[in-house]
């Protein structure tokens, strides 16, 4: 195994969040500091425990565990990008890209929560 940046969740997530910070720029001022920073934060916490789940990957409940942290802040990010659209901040095609992604993201983390062996774990 390479690096965490040649797992294909680490650029799924990272790619989210980068698109999240740069829709976000358009946002009311008045959002900077709930769903604005919200969003961002969960957002950009996927990839973070995903690199932190890579580095624990020599113990399988830690890395598995990192994994469920993945799991749980893309689960908030699915729900600011409700909150987003409801809100009129973003249209219904942009919530579907991002919405979509980020169901594509939880799928690879739960197939990396079920199969840790092949990402290294316990070597």
């Amino acid at each position: 195994m390479g690096n965490y940046k040649d797992l294909l969740l680490y650029k799924k997530s990272f790619s989210l969040a980068m698109e999240i910070y740069t829709i976000t720029k358009r946002f009311p001022r008045e959002e900077m500091f709930s769903l604005t920073d919200q969003i961002r934060r969960s957002s950009r916490s996927v990839n973070i425990c995903t690199i932190e789940a890579y580095r624990k990957r020599r113990f399988p409940n830690h890395f598995v565990s990192k994994l469920t942290d993945v799991d749980m802040e893309n689960s908030e990010t699915q729900g600011w990008l409700e909150f987003s659209l409801a809100c009129e901040y973003i249209t219904k095609e942009v919530y579907d890209r991002l919405y979509l992604l980020s169901d594509e993201i939880g799928r690879l983390a739960q197939y990396m929560i079920d199969n840790p062996g092949k990402f290294g774990a316990g070597l």
